[in-house]
């Protein structure tokens, strides 16, 4: 271990301290949101300093199974301390690499809440029940890691699944844990409405937008355009017979938010006014990270076929995702949440490619 990467992690364990005391004074147990954020800070620095005292400990082995080989007459007790340095100092070098990986910077966006939209794209009636099944798939995970979710906004297809829908996912971190997501989902199955058992391929898009608070965005409300007029489902026929339904537009992009699902106008303007503040705060991130290729263009592309980060294959059962090279046979888990093998394997691979470009 080089003295920079020491002299960093001593700084950690001190300020690691000074946490724990924090947490302890009766005054901070008093402010909720001083405490929360006390805790996380207490969460990522004893997953570092925990890591470096067991760097630490394998260093110690280290050297006493080095002395003990060296003074070990016996030259079978030799050759076993001399075997148990090897080990140890092996753990020592992954261990390091691991303290490399933990101390990247984290982005700051990580521990925001969520608004996650989907949309069917190619393959028309298809799509848009894939659509449907991803938005369970996403819902199941949400209650697989406790996290809450909420309806913002939907359209319903016809003959089943989505158009389009947005969902809020609130708790601990979820757009780490979610970003990842965003993206082309491709399907390979046979339809329930294909007679000749051919298999087609459908796609759907995925956006992930952290949600912010309306003092993260800069919103001159002189700058959006609010109509309001009567929801309809499926078909066109009248959900209700009031003007409840609200559609945003922000004039300087022409972007529209549109949310109907409430009976309430208030709680429809409410949602879409928080959809559309995650928006913006998205294209800001696109402009200031755009190496990330955060922006929501990016994430979703235009829809076609050719374009997927993962795919979907009933056949084979078998889910791929293209970014990492990853293929698990178990598609039924998947569909219903469990979806963490992919996220850990894209979490590690984004720390590789932070501490590769030096961020």
């Amino acid at each position: 271990m080089d003295d920079t990467l020491r002299a960093r992690l001593e700084e950690l364990v001190v300020a690691f301290g000074a946490v724990e005391q924090r947490l302890a004074d009766p005054d901070v147990l008093s402010d909720q949101d001083a405490y929360a954020d006390l805790t996380r800070r207490h969460s990522e620095l004893r997953d570092i300093v925990g890591r470096y005292e067991l760097w630490q400990a394998a260093t110690s082995d280290v050297r006493e199974a080095t002395e003990l080989a060296g003074s070990d007459e016996d030259p079978d007790m030799a050759g076993e301390f001399k075997k148990m340095a090897e080990v140890r100092q092996a753990d020592a070098e992954r261990m390091v690499e691991e303290l490399h990986l933990a101390l990247v910077p984290k982005d700051p966006d990580d521990d925001r809440d969520v608004i996650m939209e989907i949309r069917a794209a190619a393959g028309g009636d298809e799509a848009a029940l894939w659509a449907g099944d991803l938005l369970r798939m996403y819902q199941r995970y949400a209650e697989k890691h406790t996290l809450k979710t909420e309806i913002m906004s939907s359209s319903e297809a016809e003959a089943g699944g989505f158009k389009e829908v947005s969902l809020a996912i609130k708790g601990r971190g979820p757009f780490g844990q979610l970003k990842f997501e965003a993206g082309v989902h491709r399907v390979q199955r046979v339809p329930k409405t294909e007679s000749q058992g051919r298999i087609h391929t459908s796609t759907a898009t995925v956006a992930v937008l952290p949600e912010v608070e309306a003092v993260d965005v800069e919103l001159d409300p002189n700058d959006v355009r609010v109509d309001v007029f009567r929801s309809s489902g499926p078909g066109g026929q009248s959900v209700n017979t009031t003007d409840s339904a609200v559609r945003l537009t922000y004039v300087p992009t022409g972007l529209v938010v549109t949310c109907q699902d409430e009976k309430s106008q208030l709680q429809n303007k409410e949602k879409a006014f928080r959809i559309l503040r995650a928006r913006l705060y998205e294209a800001h991130r696109a402009e200031q990270q755009a190496d990330l290729a955060a922006n929501r263009r990016s994430q979703v592309g235009t829809g076609e076929r050719s374009e997927k980060i993962r795919t979907y294959n009933f056949k084979e059962n078998r889910v791929t995702d293209h970014r990492v090279s990853l293929t698990i046979k178990q598609l039924p888990s998947i569909l219903d949440g469990d979806l963490d093998e992919f996220i850990e394997r894209l979490r590690n691979d984004e720390q590789a490619q932070r501490l590769a470009g030096g961020e």
